[in-house]
C-alpha cells in the first residue's frame, strides 16, 4: 500500500476522545501530527485519487420513486451526512472532493454558497447523503437569515455531522451554533481543513486539542480537502456512523438540485471571481427561460442587483464586463450539459432584495 492517508492517520484517532485517556490521547496526537506534517510539507504524500471533477453532463434525476425492497439489502445504510462551519474553511471544496463532483460553486470570497446543496453517493450497500451549507455568522439582513435557516434545518436532520474548520481559525464564527453542535447527541468529525498551509506543527497539535476540548465527543482529524489528503479516509468512517435505512433517492441520483439552479450558481460564480466589494454579495442569478433544443440550449438569466448604481458596475463601460461575464459562464454550461448554449444576461435593478421576504421567498431562501 502506498503511504497515503489509511497509513497516515492512526487510528485511535477516530475513537471518541471521551473514551482515550488524557496520556494516551497526546501521545497519539503527537505522532500522528509528527506523520501528517511531514507529509503536507512535502506534498508527496497527497493521494490525488482517480475521481474527475467536473459538472455533471446530465440533469439531475426528479423522480423520486423508492428503489423496489427486493433490490434492497437488509443491512442497507443511508443517512444525512451534513457539512457545517464558519465562511471560507474550505466547506464547498471538501462537498465536491466527498461527491466527486463540482457541485458547490468554490471562491475565495466568503459566503459564497447561500443555499443547503445536497451531493449524493451511491453504493450497493450504503447512500450518503451530503449537505453543503452557508457559512455561519450573525445575520445582517434577511438574506443571511434565510441562509442560517438552511444551517438550523441541517443540524437537526443530521445522521452524521461535518464540522469543518481550518488550521489558522481559532474558534467557530457563530459561537451560538458551536453550542448547539456541542450539545448534540450526533456522530461528528472535526475535520481541522487546509492542513497543507500550516508551518508550525506545535500549534497544529495545539489546534488539535482545542477542537477536542471544545467538542469532546467528536472525532478531530486534520485534511486538506484541496489536496485529498485524509479525505478519502473518511468514507469508511461515515458509513460505519450511519444508520441502517433503505436509500431516501433513486440510486442513480446526483443531487436534490434542478439544472436551473446549477446554471443560475455558475453565473453568480463568475460574478464572484470578476467583481469586488459588495458587487458580489448584492447580486441574485434567475434563470427566466431555459429552452432546450437538440442541437444548442438557449438560456436566458437575469441578475438582480441592489442599486443603480450597481448595474452599471455590473454591466461595465460598453458591456465589457457582463460580456465577460457570459462567455466564462457559457463555457462552464457547456461544460455542464455537454452541448452547446447560448446565454442571455440581463441586469435588473431590484431595490434592497435581500430585505424583502416576498423576493427572498420566489429565489428560494425563505419558506
Amino acid at each position: 500500500m502506498s503511504p497515503t492517508s489509511y497509513q497516515l492517520l492512526h487510528p485511535a484517532m477516530w475513537v471518541p476522545l471521551s473514551l482515550q485517556s488524557s496520556h494516551d490521547l497526546d501521545q497519539q496526537r503527537t505522532a500522528n501530527v509528527h506523520k501528517l506534517f511531514a507529509c503536507a510539507n512535502s506534498l508527496t504524500c497527497f493521494h490525488k485519487g482517480k475521481r474527475t471533477f467536473g459538472l455533471p453532463t446530465s440533469p439531475p434525476v426528479t423522480d423520486n420513486q423508492p428503489l423496489p425492497s427486493s433490490e434492497i439489502p437488509d443491512d442497507h445504510r443511508a443517512g444525512f451526512v451534513n457539512i457545517v462551519g464558519s465562511p471560507n474553511v474550505g466547506k464547498s471544496t471538501l462537498m465536491n472532493r466527498l461527491v466527486g463532483e463540482r457541485l458547490s460553486i468554490i471562491n475565495a470570497k466568503a459566503q459564497t454558497t447561500r443555499h443547503r446543496i445536497m451531493g449524493i453517493v451511491n453504493d450497493d450497500a450504503y447512500q450518503i447523503v451530503y449537505s453543503d451549507t452557508p457559512g455561519v455568522l450573525d445575520p445582517a439582513y434577511k438574506l443571511q437569515e434565510g441562509m442560517m435557516k438552511f444551517v438550523k434545518t441541517a443540524l437537526q436532520d443530521a445522521d452524521v455531522l461535518l464540522v469543518v474548520t481550518e488550521v489558522n481559525e481559532e474558534g467557530m464564527a457563530h459561537p451560538e451554533t458551536l453550542e448547539k453542535i456541542a450539545a448534540m447527541d450526533v456522530p461528528t468529525f472535526v475535520l481541522v481543513n487546509k492542513i497543507d498551509l500550516a508551518t508550525d506543527q506545535t500549534a497544529v497539535e495545539a489546534k488539535l486539542d482545542a477542537w477536542a476540548a471544545k467538542l469532546p465527543r467528536a472525532s478531530v482529524v486534520p485534511i486538506s480537502a484541496l489536496h485529498n489528503f485524509n479525505v478519502d479516509t473518511l468514507l469508511e468512517r461515515i458509513v460505519a456512523q450511519l444508520p441502517q435505512s433503505p436509500p431516501f433517492f433513486p440510486k442513480d441520483e446526483l443531487t436534490d438540485k434542478p439544472m436551473r439552479f446549477f446554471v443560475s450558481e455558475i453565473v453568480r460564480e463568475k460574478i464572484l471571481t470578476h467583481y469586488k466589494q459588495e458587487i458580489p454579495y448584492s447580486c441574485e442569478v434567475v434563470v427566466e427561460a431555459y429552452e432546450d433544443a437538440p442541437d444548442i440550449t438557449r438560456i436566458r438569466a437575469e441578475i438582480h442587483v441592489a442599486r443603480e448604481s450597481q448595474k452599471h458596475i455590473v454591466v461595465g463601460a460598453q458591456g465589457r464586463m457582463i460580456k465577460r461575464v457570459g462567455m466564462d459562464a457559457r463555457k462552464d454550461i457547456e461544460a455542464f450539459l455537454g452541448k452547446k448554449v447560448f446565454l442571455d444576461l440581463y441586469v435588473r435593478v431590484d431595490k434592497n432584495w435581500r430585505d424583502d421576504e416576498r423576493k427572498l421567498k420566489r429565489f428560494g431562501y425563505i419558506d
